[in-house]
């Protein structure tokens, strides 16, 4: 890969830079997915693959009124994001 390939001069160049590489999503709805990202446009709408989807919910006990958190997890072998829901997107860590 050229030099100027691996430079970031606008934020979608982040994401070009984590073609192919497992990536961390949270969308709206307390949902969060990692997974390999196959492809993306400039909606940020995403291909991924081999995802572990963590789905967390907030429940309020009718009798103590304590607050009870829930995760449920799913693993998904391909799964169609919509760039609306994305609200963070972090690349994988690099040294």
């Amino acid at each position: 890969m050229a030099e100027e390939d691996a430079t970031v001069k606008e934020p979608l160049d982040l994401i070009r830079l984590s073609l192919d590489e497992r990536i961390y999503v949270k969308l709206r709805g307390e949902r969060e997915i990692r997974g390999k990202l196959h492809a993306y446009d400039q909606h940020l709408n995403m291909i991924l693959g081999d995802v572990e989807e963590v789905i967390t919910t907030v429940e309020i006990d009718d009798e103590t009124y304590e607050e009870i958190i829930k995760t449920t997890k799913r693993a998904v072998r391909y799964l169609f994001v919509r760039g609306d829901a994305v609200t963070l997107v972090s690349p994988p860590l690099r040294t």
